[in-house]
């Protein structure tokens, strides 16, 4: 039998970090210390010129290479190996580029700190303006009950785990994607399938594989704009280009996830419910990026996606239903949650609010 605590003696026990005198100056110290490099190299260093990067300085395209991957190396190796935390491992590999930049790429110290300060302001602002929100309004929905209703709305549409592995992880996670990026598919994702019975890791690893579908327009089309403002190039020809390429594999990338899922067999029982989800998502990224731009084309594939599979749901019905551990539970009776239509909209509409206000603003 375990000891009983007091709740003085477990308050107590816990530790707390405390700002020592030592500390403080230590703090006051590095930070005097940054200011005056900073200064130092503003005054020391041109603020005009031209930079020509070389991609061999060398002279070994391998050597050059392996100096190039150093920040990716000790990021990978910080995380993986060592088991320090993101934002260190983060930092490490920031100081790594800038090194190797300075270094062995003989970029200029001055346009070195500029270009980390811009790019540090460019990931914080655009980026965490999309995805707190949404965070934000994901934990509100968690808060309030709606996102209880939203899974349990998603159940009553079927019972069969594969095609609520399709519906939740491909197209529902392509909304996130769409809106947030950033984990916000794989956790949120994630959360629902787990609450179906699916094991939290398989989850999680469902959820990212059904992520790649999406990724290349997430967070409003982010990573075709910064190759527009890295290249120069058109960003409705490259939205163009890179809808052309993913065509086959957003048809190719459901099927996939069913067949590691639930192996071949079962993957072929539910083959056109996968066939319908494809054939949508692919047809609407080719058209939106096409012809409207990377900003919106995730959102309106996953949103033409999710309406076309329950409407098909509707009329079409798998032979064997799978519960999310494998097992065949046709004809067993299943819960079901008496959910009129008002408890389903006020569920969803965080949701539709999200997407609509977001496909306003993204309207060139």
């Amino acid at each position: 039998m375990r000891p009983n605590r007091s709740l003085n003696s477990t308050k107590t026990s816990e530790p707390r970090a405390k700002f020592t005198p030592v500390s403080s100056v230590v703090f006051i110290a590095v930070l005097v210390l940054v200011v005056a490099a900073a200064i130092y190299i503003f005054k020391t260093h041109p603020t005009y010129g031209t930079w020509a990067q070389s991609y061999d300085p060398m002279g070994r395209w391998w050597l050059s290479t392996i100096f190039a991957a150093l920040p990716v190396i000790v990021l990978l190796v910080a995380m993986a190996v060592l088991r320090l935390k993101a934002h260190v491992a983060a930092i490490a590999g920031l100081i790594t580029a800038v090194l190797v930049a300075i270094t062995a790429f003989h970029m200029p110290i001055r346009l070195a700190f500029t270009s980390t300060v811009y790019n540090a302001g460019y990931g914080v602002f655009p980026i965490c303006w999309i995805i707190l929100p949404v965070i934000f309004l994901y934990q509100l929905t968690v808060v309030t009950g709606r996102f209880k209703s939203l899974q349990q709305s998603l159940t009553n549409i079927t019972d069969d785990s594969r095609l609520q592995l399709l519906l939740i992880a491909f197209a529902l996670g392509a909304l996130f994607e769409g809106t947030a990026v950033f984990g916000t598919p794989v956790a949120v994702c994630g959360a629902i399938l787990i609450s179906l019975g699916f094991r939290p890791i398989e989850a999680a690893g469902l959820a990212l594989i059904a992520d790649t579908a999406p990724v290349a327009f997430g967070a409003l089309g982010i990573p075709i704009l910064v190759l527009h403002a890295i290249t120069g190039l058109d960003i409705l020809v490259l939205s163009k280009i890179v809808a052309i390429i993913l065509t086959p594999f957003c048809i190719l990338v459901p099927f996939w996830l069913l067949w590691v899922y639930a192996e071949f067999r079962a993957m072929l029982e539910v083959w056109p419910a996968i066939l319908v989800a494809g054939l949508t998502f692919s047809l609407t990224q080719y058209l939106m990026g096409t012809y409207s731009g990377p900003g919106l084309v995730d959102i309106t594939a996953a949103i033409a996606t999710i309406v076309m599979l329950v409407i098909f749901l509707c009329f079409w019905k798998p032979k064997r239903v799978l519960n999310a551990r494998g097992e065949d539970i046709t004809g067993q009776v299943r819960q079901r949650f008496d959910h009129n239509a008002s408890m389903t909209f006020k569920a969803w509409l965080p949701w539709l609010v999200l997407s609509v206000v977001v496909f306003a603003w993204g309207i060139p």
